[in-house]
């Protein structure tokens, strides 16, 4: 068990990355990219198998996971200060910015569609299909602008609570105000259809963003792992208890997917770093996995991935087989464009930025540190 102090979520420490947020990026990683490419090219017959069906329910959690702990990430970079959150406002706004660019692009049809199909309906909704990189972009937007202006502790956590639970709970009411709207805003917003709409998906990201807001009133360590596994159960329970709803609006999933995605950060907290750590360079490059799988499962720009040409004809262990293949060769490139730029050079913990001593409660602390 973690001994406090050397947390792998211990967010009053300054460090560029967190372990235990790496390694549970890298857990969603492995799943994403196994899931899709079994989904691609299991055959029926082995898609229809109990355990199979089992996998699918359990592979839920694997894009929740990602906006939940891209706000917890948000969060646990800000470090003590309170000026942080303004001096890395510029630096998430263009990662924004990068991650709707890439989001968009990876979806790409290819001129010989754009020309076959016009611009209609049909079009604009595979342009501007609203997918996890958009819904993590515009969450991150906000969330680092709410922030900034948002600088109190207290008043922090009231305006977290209120995106965590409002945006689930108005996403019926946004989806029927949305219906006349351009296609464009009702990917974004919610529609029928539409993959990971801001309502009600963004509020993981805000519930991420809650929990390592308030884990900073605990000791790092034990205390926090002990009060992820309390939050996350107590959610599952009362969920339980309440009447299931899978529809695409509901709150009631996203508190069950939260839960869940508690319960995963409580156990990474409290196991060894030795768990994490072999998972954490996957979390560490899990954009870059994601943008170049993507292509080679389903295709991109009018060329057929492997959905095309081997699909859906594999067998349970042929198709594991090409899902880590595909995820080794990912990682690799995606470690040689680190090296390429530089970034491999530099240990994963060693700081970026010159730390400023800011003095608080008669102990030394220091802002600047960066997601």
């Amino acid at each position: 068990m973690t001994r406090p102090g050397t947390s792998l979520f211990d967010l009053g420490k300054p460090s560029s990355r967190h372990p235990g947020l790496d390694g549970a990026r890298g857990l969603a990683v492995v799943a994403m990219v196994l899931g899709h490419t079994l989904d691609a090219l299991l055959a029926p017959a082995v898609r229809a198998h109990p355990w199979v069906q089992r996998y699918w329910e359990l592979r839920g959690i694997t894009a929740p996971l990602f906006l939940l702990v891209a706000g917890f990430a948000v969060v646990s970079a800000l470090g003590t200060a309170k000026e942080s959150a303004g001096e890395s406002f510029g630096r998430r706004a263009r990662r924004a910015a990068l991650l709707l660019f890439l989001g968009y692009f990876v979806h790409w049809p290819g001129w010989d569609a754009v020309h076959a199909l016009g611009w209609g309906l049909e079009l604009r909704s595979r342009l501007f299909a609203f997918d996890a990189l958009q819904s993590i972009a515009v969450s991150l937007l906000v969330g680092a602008a709410v922030l900034v202006l948002a600088r109190g502790t207290w008043t922090r956590a009231v305006v977290l609570v209120l995106l965590a639970v409002g945006l689930p709970l108005a996403s019926p009411w946004m989806w029927n105000a949305a219906t006349a709207w351009p296609l464009e805003l009702r990917q974004a917003v919610g529609m029928p259809g539409s993959r990971f709409p801001l309502f009600p998906w963004a509020g993981f990201f805000f519930a991420g963003a809650l929990a390592a807001h308030l884990l900073r009133l605990l000791k790092p360590g034990w205390p926090q792992g002990l009060a992820l596994l309390a939050l996350g159960g107590g959610l599952m329970l009362l969920t339980q208890r309440l009447p299931s709803d899978w529809s695409p609006t509901s709150a009631w999933l996203v508190a069950f997917r939260v839960g869940q995605g508690l319960l995963v950060l409580g156990v990474i907290n409290l196991l060894p770093q030795a768990f994490s750590r072999p998972l954490a360079p996957l979390g560490r490059a899990s954009l870059w996995l994601y943008v170049l799988h993507l292509p080679v499962v389903y295709g991109w720009a009018g060329t057929e991935g492997l959905a095309g040409r081997m699909g859906p004809t594999l067998g349970l262990l042929p198709a594991l087989a090409v899902g880590l293949g595909l995820l080794a060769v990912c990682f690799a490139i995606a470690r040689l464009a680190r090296l390429v730029r530089g970034e491999g050079r530099r240990p994963v913990d060693a700081p970026a930025w010159r730390a400023r001593p800011v003095p608080m409660d008669g102990a030394v602390l220091r802002s600047g540190q960066r997601t």
